[in-house]
């Protein structure tokens, strides 16, 4: 069972906003190009959304349902991938002072999946949580200027005036 942890420096509310919104899935699960919602009202019990993976010039489409969910705090998706069947991923947000540490745990459900999978397959997984864990950071960071409440970048009359070369 793959399971990774980071440390994000955002408030678990302001991770749980990008987790939430159904069209910012391809910006951090690596792999995805693109993702729309499909049914339901995500990430609602049952709500769905369907995500496109480019393979060169092969397009596939797939979708994630939630399976569980604990606003604010925890969802349990079945991502399905074709022929190889689908997978559970649970994603758990835990405080951490002012910090949020993300858990994530993959393991194969359904389909071929289950079958291949083995400790080659483990080790990609750790890889691919990896890199998607550090894209969810850079996303939730950048999410500050959004957030309600947050101070988000400091924009200097100086540089709302700046001309092209730069100076006032």
């Amino acid at each position: 069972m793959a399971v990774r942890h980071r440390l994000i420096k955002e408030s678990p509310a302001t991770v749980w906003s990008v987790l939430a919104d159904p069209e910012r899935y391809a910006e951090w699960v690596v792999g995805t190009s693109a993702s729309r919602p499909l049914r339901g009202r995500w990430p609602e019990v049952g709500s769905a959304l369907g995500y496109e993976v480019n393979l060169g010039p092969v397009v596939l489409r797939n979708e994630t349902v939630v399976r569980g969910c604990q606003e604010g705090s925890a969802v349990e998706l079945e991502a399905h991938a074709g022929f190889l069947g689908t997978a559970r991923i649970a994603i758990e947000l835990r405080p951490w002072g002012e910090e949020c540490l993300v858990v994530v745990d993959e393991h194969p459900l359904r389909g071929a999946g289950g079958v291949l999978h083995n400790w080659a397959f483990e080790a990609f997984i750790q890889v691919r949580h990896r890199a998607m864990l550090a894209r969810l950071a850079k996303v939730c960071e950048a999410e500050r200027a959004v957030v309600p409440g947050r101070p988000g970048p400091v924009v200097t009359a100086a540089v709302r005036t700046a001309g092209a070369d730069g100076h006032a």
